[in-house]
Order: C-alpha cells, then sequence, then structure tokens
C-alpha cells in the first residue's frame, strides 16, 4: 500500500484516513481536549485545596446524567495520614451491562501533596487518565454495555502524602474501596480492574507491569495485536506500585496499563513528579492508541 499503482488505488487511499478516524470508539483528540480543560479547570489538585474540589467538580459535571439515574456514587471517606485525617472522594460511575459481572476502569485523578508549593500540574499523571476516563464514559453513555457492566472509578488518594512512598502512605483511594467492596459483596462480581496511569506521553511505550494478572497482560498484548498498536508495548518489564494493588491482592484479575518511564535518554523519570509534567509532553497519537487499548480490552474481556 505504500505505493500508488493506479490513480483509483490513489482516490482510495486518500479517503482511507477518514474512514480510519471515524472508526475509533474514542477520539484520541477529544481525549486531548478534555485533558486540557481538566488542567485549566484545576491544575493543582491536591488533597484538600480548592483545586481538589474543583477536580472532583469536572468530574461530576461531566456524569450528570448518570447521577439522575443512580448510578454515580461519591464515595467519601476519611484517611489516616502523616499530616492528619484527610477527607477523600472516590468517584464511581456505572454503566449496566446485560450479563452479571463487573468490569472497573480506573485511574486516579489528585496530585501529590508534597508537591502542592510548586507548580505541578500532573498532565500525564493523572490528568490525561480521568480525562480519558471520561470520554469512555461518553462512549459507554451512547453505546451501554451489552456485556458486563462497566463502572469507571476514579480514585483519590493515590499519591503520597509525604514525599517518601510508603505501603501506608499510598493508594489510600483504592485500599478503602477494595476493602468495602470485599465487605459488601461487591469484589466477587468484578470480574477484571484495568489501571490507566501514565499513558498519554508522546513517547509512549507501555510497560509489561508484572505485578497484574498473566491472562490481562495476555488480552493487553492481544489488544495491542488487535488495534494496530504492538509496538507501543512491552519494550520494558517490571514491577509497579500502583492503584491495582490492593485489588490484585483480593484475588481480582487486575492489569495496569502503564508507561513508567518519562523523561529523556539520560533520565527517563526526568519529567516525573516535576513542573515539566505539562501538557506539551502529551500527543493526540498516544491517546489515540490507550483509547483503542482500553476499548478493546472491554471487548476480550467480555469475551472470556
Amino acid at each position: 500500500m505504500k505505493v500508488r499503482m493506479l490513480a483509483v488505488v490513489g482516490v482510495v487511499l486518500a479517503v482511507l484516513p477518514a474512514m480510519h478516524a471515524q472508526a475509533h470508539a474514542v477520539s484520541g483528540a477529544e481525549v486531548m481536549r478534555l485533558t486540557q480543560e481538566y488542567v485549566n479547570a484545576a491544575p493543582k489538585r491536591f488533597i484538600g485545596s480548592p483545586g481538589h474540589a474543583a477536580a472532583e467538580a469536572f468530574i461530576k459535571d461531566h456524569f450528570k446524567p448518570e447521577a439522575a439515574k443512580g448510578d454515580f456514587v461519591d464515595d467519601r471517606f476519611t484517611a489516616r495520614t502523616p499530616i492528619g485525617p484527610l477527607t477523600m472522594h472516590n468517584l464511581i460511575v456505572k454503566f449496566p451491562g446485560k450479563k452479571d459481572g463487573i468490569i472497573v476502569l480506573a485511574s486516579h485523578y489528585e496530585t501529590n501533596y508534597w508537591l502542592k508549593d510548586i507548580r505541578f500540574v500532573g498532565a500525564n499523571d493523572g490528568a490525561c487518565t480521568t480525562a480519558l476516563l471520561i470520554a469512555l464514559g461518553q462512549y459507554y453513555r451512547e453505546h451501554p454495555p451489552q456485556g458486563y457492566s462497566v463502572w469507571l472509578l476514579f480514585t483519590d488518594g493515590e499519591e503520597s502524602i509525604g514525599k517518601d512512598w510508603t505501603n501506608e502512605d499510598s493508594l489510600y483511594g483504592t485500599r478503602h474501596i477494595a476493602a468495602k467492596w470485599s465487605g459488601d459483596g461487591t469484589l466477587g462480581h468484578i470480574k477484571a480492574l484495568v489501571l490507566a496511569d501514565m499513558i498519554g506521553w508522546k513517547e509512549l511505550n507501555i510497560d509489561k507491569e508484572t505485578n497484574s494478572t498473566p491472562w490481562l497482560l495476555d488480552d493487553l498484548a492481544k489488544a495491542g495485536r488487535d488495534t494496530g498498536h504492538s509496538k507501543y508495548l512491552f519494550k520494558e518489564s517490571q514491577a509497579i506500585q500502583d492503584d491495582h494493588l490492593p485489588f490484585v491482592q483480593r484475588g481480582v484479575p487486575s492489569l495496569d496499563v502503564i508507561d513508567f518511564e518519562y523523561g529523556t535518554a539520560a533520565d527517563p523519570e526526568a519529567f516525573h513528579h516535576t513542573e515539566q509534567d505539562t501538557m506539551d509532553k502529551l500527543s493526540v497519537g498516544s491517546l489515540q492508541v490507550s483509547a483503542d487499548l482500553f476499548v478493546d480490552l472491554v471487548k476480550l474481556i467480555n469475551e472470556r
């Protein structure tokens, strides 16, 4: 297809990009637009700040139809932290399906408390994946799940409050909701949890995250083949502490879709948790890859 053999072939090829763009269930350009809006509305989203409240309001504003139907839950809780008790909010949006079971798509939406005194907007680390979940919600509103229910989980308190990440000072939201869902029986209905983190970086290469459930890593590899995005997967393999762990520890099949390397060749983490985590580091192309993978993952989980 790289060689224009006939004039008619050239005409067909000319329209293919537009046809392909229309085939995407979720638009990477829309995810980018939502990311910019989110960063504008809540550039600093550390817990307890006006920006954190603005972030919650932004998410809630995009799910008014679900709230009207009782399918939006504000899971408010108090966490014990190194600076004392803090009020946090997991936000859950439910799109009922036709089969008994739930697929949870998750991302954290806040920024680090210990970075509150610098201009850390977390464009890649929290903002773009929050926008991805919002865009996925728009898709499932218009195309209700025909298989398992899809729940969006916007998690709070993923980041540590102190500078040093510990098991006790991190993952507050998912530790809370995993325990809550274990107690009320919800956990037993979850077929898979798929977490999005740091996947807007324009030099995207999603890690093979080894704390994740093996069959979900297999599904991610297949989603890469299905969507033509295999080249963006599994250059690196490593175990990462992230919001999926409280679910892994309770036996829920879980997958962390993350590109942890976020920086330069000399320093692969140069932009992570710095003022350089800004919108210019993202690309529509990477967000399109991520959106395509998530939509296909839901399909593949339903086919198991």
